[in-house]
């Protein structure tokens, strides 16, 4: 410990430090002084976005992107931040972006020269414009209004790389004296930022607890979704001893505030500079750079703060300990000790750094000729994800009497235990012993010995993560084996066939086609139409419910959930939360001045649990406060006593029980299913299970409401992010466009903006409610899983003669839409299929997880995925191809379907023989093949998928819709209707369809022509009625559950996709390399927008079927909490990127083809698309299929949604999976 006491270190550096943080913000300066949080991050000026950081510190300017919601607003001092709203406006043009300049700028602490005049901050000339009144920025918003002024291009610094195209880097900043920091927040939080090593270890003296932090990538989560409480915090962006970045001759030594990004770019010098040999270390560190987190993270994550903060799946952890790297650690007095990395983890986030050390840098060592170093690392989705295992390894071998032996050899793994793990036994056996094959088998026994997860370790995914252990090392065999064959000292090298498992993945130039033909009608239908609010969206000038500026005195609400999955509530102790900073009240069910319960069909939800909760995340009370964070504090405090009864957890659990919401068993029958299976005719009956996952919604914006009271209470007023206005039971509600809703903000958003109205009530007061991602994913339900049990009957010849079906879906703790749901899926389980006698039964079954809800497809998603893969297995039993039997028995003109509704103006064998000469199906195959054949550990596979999606509403009243359309004197056009904007473009389709109508130009339903206008003035003045309301009801629709006949859809939208995949064998990896789509959409009304849904609608179809996996405490997964939503968050839950999107992406309308039935012979395009995502999902089995085969298994195998990498490796089995589990074996799904 220093020998100076904590006040006479402040006093000796008092003179160095300022406590004025000055940022400028698109070009308007600001000085922070007293933020309004002792955290203050740019997410609450700036919302969830990535911002644009430009800082200088060397010419020229660096621009570096950065996420909003983590980086503290201390940490951009000094620096130009650039928001979306500082890229350019739609007024001026999306991409065009002016310098801005403010009055408030010419203030006293504007930078001046010697004889005192101001300098222009704009031009860093001397200037008079300055304002001489005493101004205190430091008072103003960051969201106050500023004066623009024309561009100005001139720098006196360096005035050539500046456009009027581009914001200019403030000269103040510039020519501004960088300062240390201490800064104060709220609650006694300290900030310091020094910009000398000797102030970092004076800070350290005195606050030997202090947490350092660089890009507060860690600090941030902790602090946002732990609440963890730092009293003080050190940023060491500013300290240059800290961001060398030096070669030597030991190796690289780089500081530990040195940025990831940096650390990339900084290798990429290396390894063209040095020797070959040299630089295996700094190739795996580079290569592994590449999947380490996103951009905006490695431009401010620190080296030093990924190995201080010990995440057990730090990517380069094993790496710093397997390539031999050496730590520098500095003590307050200047001492300097060196520790292996090896030795540097003690356990679970702990590591071998005293309260008054710091890491002061990396050594990591050249490496020697024959020494070879490879990273791995194995996550849910390639981009952006944290990894499930990751390893790092290195040996090096010399030769000695004709053979190459193991001198020295390490096998570090992450993700598998605490802290980063060393194969010990491994690396004892190996060394020495000749590197060659016959090593393989022993060192995989040992490794199985080394590195053996516990059965229900945290994460799960126990077999996958062992049998990923093993991969790792046999790639890694490999890898040396064609280093020394490509490098001229082996003859030998890999098969060809072998050397598809060391190929590195880098993914090409995507290529979209869209093929459509222009059916003009009118003036406006039928036109490409760019989307009425794509210009306001790009440019960040779309406002939605969170953008809304709220009234005078508005509150902010938190809710107190539940913990438990079910259980009795026995007491509510808010003594600590009535103590909290900013607390209002808490209201409990008590409080409802109505009816406590709720729901859209059946109100069997309560608004407030009151005495029992049946789920994790129930609503128990609301809690408001004066700001978001202090009422999220004050629910946090809020002390529930339960005493817990027992719960249902799948699906299985609830058939078992008999655990099922009341009136929900129904049934479709079709012809005779027993007498047709004991009749013989069905050559072949085969029998299984299908179980489908479910799928959060993960809009864009969470739930969100603000709520106000008018008229002393008497009424409510609401504007609200939800699907559904009518269904908010509000004297007033509205809603502008939501940011994306997909079903989910259906029914669920209801009862979050009935829980703020009662505080709002109650109070008196507006109140806002904004649920944080992980709250809104734990509390408004997701797609329904369903379980499929199916017997199917057919011929030889592959003709399905019947069909019994029993389908399950997980309602949930209420009712919501489930029946609804199931009964969509009761229809569309025959998909396009010609099924004589069929039989479906349907019951929605009661668990203890938050009510499942409508999304995109509403069951019928669901229930053809079952019917696939019924039809996938009778292609298995007869060796034919599943495109096959899927010819064979499509329904045709005039087929009555199960539910006695006749087919008409079925397009499906067009749409299929269309797609199939456009994908070259025959040849694709052939291609598939021939790469199977020539690469054994990479596999491709195809399959072509159809769809039948029926458009109407299961329930008939709601079948109807009204407009308003009113004709102004100016000449303008207004239509009302009743349908949301959530992206899919019905603004901009009614839009076209009253330009038509009216025959008058698509510019905001404006009468340009002099004869338009002069018409309306003609009516006007004759008091002609320039408004009508129109009215429409859906006809020819309706259903009898009784009889179990009916016509419950109007017609139907057809379509079909063709996938081809490649997977990785060894890991689980897939990518898709092609997508072909042909839809019929009779006569599109815009077909740019309806592409854009199909392709959409595609693509998060392939996260439902390949990606996002839902993960809950259930028996399956036992680590995780009862009840409890483990995959809460974009950390876990992994919806698709952009790497994710096919290679090749096509999409076809089927042309030729109307709809008589609909307007402008149009047809529906929302949901059907989505279902086409499967066919990714039957690609990848098929590629499976390929990989099995290797290993001699060709029968039927199960592979559920989502097929992630755990699914798709597990399923490849192979000598190292068969040490881990069966040739059957199915991982865990909660369903």
């Amino acid at each position: 410990m220093a020998s100076l006491t904590k006040a006479e270190e402040e006093t000796a550096a008092a003179e160095e430090w300022s406590d004025e943080a000055v940022i400028y913000v698109n070009s308007v300066r600001r000085v922070l002084r007293r933020p309004r949080a002792p955290h203050p991050a740019p997410t609450s000026v700036f919302g969830e976005q990535s911002l644009d950081v430009v800082k200088v510190a060397v010419e020229p300017a660096l621009h570096f992107a950065i996420n909003a919601c983590l980086a503290p607003l201390y940490s951009v001092e000094g620096m130009h931040i650039i928001t979306v709203e500082g890229i350019g406006n739609r007024q001026q043009d999306a991409f065009r972006v002016f310098s801005k300049r403010d009055d408030l700028l010419y203030i006293d602490s504007s930078p001046k020269n010697a004889d005192g005049r101001p300098i222009c901050p704009s031009t860093g000339k001397p200037c008079s414009c300055g304002d001489e009144k005493d101004t205190d920025a430091s008072e103003s918003s960051l969201l106050a209004h500023t004066k623009n002024y024309s561009p100005c291009s001139y720098n006196e610094i360096d005035g050539s790389v500046y456009s009027e195209k581009e914001l200019i880097f403030p000269p103040e900043l510039q020519l501004r004296k960088v300062m240390s920091l201490k800064l104060n927040g709220f609650n006694g939080i300290k900030w310091y930022r020094p910009i000398k090593l000797k102030q970092v270890l004076h800070l350290k003296a005195c606050y030997p607890n202090a947490k350092l932090i660089n890009g507060n990538s860690e600090v941030g989560i902790e602090t946002k979704f732990k609440n963890a409480q730092y009293s003080d915090l050190i940023s060491v962006t500013h300290v240059p001893e800290l961001h060398n970045l030096i070669m030597k001759e030991d190796g690289i030594h780089i500081g530990s505030s040195v940025s990831l990004a940096q650390l990339q770019n900084f290798l990429r010098k290396v390894i063209l500079e040095r020797d070959s040999h040299e630089i295996s270390s700094c190739e795996a560190v580079l290569r592994q750079l590449k999947w380490f987190a996103g951009t905006q993270i490695r431009n401010v994550a620190s080296v030093g703060g990924n190995i201080c903060t010990a995440s057990p799946i730090s990517d380069l952890n094993p790496l710093w300990m397997a390539t031999g790297a050496t730590f520098e650690i500095l003590d307050v007095n200047n001492n300097i000790r060196t520790t292996p990395a090896k030795d540097f983890f003690l356990g679970y986030r702990k590591v071998d750094l005293k309260p008054d050390e710091i890491l002061l840098s990396v050594i990591l060592p050249w490496t020697r000729p024959f020494e070879f170093v490879k990273e791995f690392k194995q996550a849910h989705r390639r981009e952006d994800d944290i990894a499930l295992v990751n390893a790092g390894m290195r040996v090096y071998i010399r030769k000695a009497k004709g053979d190459w032996i193991i001198s020295d050899v390490s096998i570090v793994y992450g993700g598998v235990a605490a802290v980063p793990l060393s194969a010990s036994k491994t690396e004892t056996f190996l060394t020495r012993k000749k590197w060659d094959y016959g090593l393989l088998d022993e060192t995989f026994d040992l490794l199985k010995e080394d590195i053996l997860l516990a059965e229900n370790a945290p994460g799960g995914m126990v077999e996958f993560r062992n049998s990923l252990t093993l991969s790792f090392f046999f790639n890694f065999f490999l890898h040396v084996n064609h280093e020394m064959n490509i490098k001229g000292f082996w003859k030998d090298g890999l098969p060809a066939a072998s050397l598809s498992a060391i190929e590195s993945y880098t993914r090409p130039v995507g290529v979209g086609i869209q093929c459509y033909e222009l059916v003009r009608q009118g003036t406006a239908v039928g036109q490409p139409v760019v989307h009425m609010s794509s210009m306001l969206q790009v440019t960040g000038e779309a406002e939605y419910t969170d953008d809304t500026p709220t009234p005078p005195n508005t509150l902010h609400a938190a809710l107190v959930l539940s913990t438990k999955a079910h259980a009795r509530i026995l007491c509510i102790d808010a003594s600590l939360a009535k103590s909290s900073p900013g607390f209002v009240g808490l209201f409990l069910s008590k409080d409802v001045p109505g009816a406590n319960h709720t729901g859209p069909v059946v109100h069997d939800e309560e608004v407030f649990a009151s005495d029992v909760v049946t789920c994790v995340g129930q609503i128990v009370g609301i809690v408001v406060a004066d700001t978001h964070d202090n009422a999220k504090a004050a629910a946090n405090k809020v002390n529930i006593e339960y005493a817990e009864l027992p719960a249902i957890l799948s699906i299985e659990e609830a058939v078992k029980a008999g655990s099922f919401h009341p009136n929900t068993k129904k049934c479709l029958v079709k012809g005779n299913v027993e007498e047709c299976f004991v009749s013989g005719a069905c050559n072949r009956i085969i029998e299984g299970e299908v179980r489908v996952g479910g799928q959060e919604h993960f809009y864009m914006e969470p739930q969100c409401a603000l709520v106000w009271p008018v008229d002393s209470g008497n009424e409510i007023h609401m504007i609200s992010s939800t699907q559904a206005p009518q269904k908010h039971q509000i004297v007033v509600c509205k809603t502008k466009r939501i940011g994306g809703g997909f079903g989910g903000k259906e029914t669920r958003s209801a009862i979050f903006a009935a829980a703020a109205s009662v505080a709002s009530y109650c109070l008196r007061r507006p109140v806002k409610i904004v649920l944080d991602r992980d709250v809104d994913m734990m509390t408004t339900g997701q797609r329904h899983s369903f379980l499929g049990k199916y017997k199917v009957g057919f011929t030889n010849d592959g003709k399905i003669l019947a069909l019994d079906l029993d389908l399950y879906n997980n309602g949930g703790n209420s009712l919501d839409l489930s029946l609804p749901v199931m009964e969509r899926a009761m229809f569309h389980s025959d998909n396009v299929y010609d099924i004589p006698n069929i039989r479906v039964s349907g019951q929605v079954c009661f668990t203890n997880f938050p009510s499942n809800t409508a999304f995109r497809g509403f069951g019928g998603p669901q229930a053809m995925l079952i019917a696939e893969n019924w039809i996938q297995h009778m292609a298995t039993e007869l060796k034919r191809s599943p495109e096959e039997i899927k010819e064979l028995n499509f329904q045709r003109e005039g087929y009555v379907l199960h539910y006695g509704q006749l087919l008409q103006n079925s397009t499906i064998r067009s749409v299929w023989d269309e797609l199939k000469v456009s994908c070259n199906f025959i040849e694709a195959r052939k291609a598939v093949i021939g790469f199977n054949n020539n690469n054994r550990w990479r596999k491709r596979g195809i399959a072509m998928v159809p769809t039948k999606f029926g458009i109407s509403f299961n329930s008939k009243f709601m079948n109807q819709a009204g407009a308003l359309v009113q004709v102004y004197t100016d000449g303008t056009v207004l239509v009302a209707h009743g349908g949301v904007e959530m992206g899919q473009g019905i603004h901009t389709k009614v839009a076209q369809v009253a330009a038509s109508s009216f025959n008058i130009p698509l510019s905001i339903g404006c009468m340009s022509t002099n004869h338009g206008s002069d018409l309306v003035q003609a009516c006007y003045m004759e008091r002609i009625d320039l408004s009508a309301h129109g009215f429409y009801i859906t006809p020819d629709v309706g259903f009898d559950w009784v009889s179990g006949k009916g016509t419950p859809f109007y017609y139907f939208t057809y379509g079909a996709a063709f996938a081809e995949v490649e997977i990785d064998t060894l890991t689980g990896d897939f990518h898709t390399r092609t997508v072909d789509i042909v839809m019929d959409l009779g006569s599109s009304i815009n077909p740019a927008i309806d592409i854009g849904q199909i392709e959409g609608g595609f693509v998060q179809g392939l996260g439902w079927v390949a990606l996002e996996e839902l993960k809950w405490g259930d028996d399956n997964h036992k680590w995780i909490r009862p009840g409890h939503l483990f995959t809460c968050g974009p950390g876990s839950y992994k919806i698709p990127s952009v790497n994710d999107i096919p290679l090749n992406f096509k999409v076809s309308l089927l042309k030729g083809v109307s709809n008589p039935k609909v307007i402008h012979s149009s047809k529906a395009v929302g949901e059907p698309p989505f279902f086409l995502g499967s066919a990714v999902l039957f690609a990848i089995k098929d590629a499976i299929y390929a990989a099995r085969a290797e290993e001699g298994h060709f029968d039927w195998f199960s592979l559920d949604n989502p097929a992630t990498p755990e699914r798709i490796r597990m399923a490849c089995v192979d000598s190292i999976t068969k040490k881990f589990a069966t040739i059957y074996y199915r991982p865990k799904l909660s369903v």
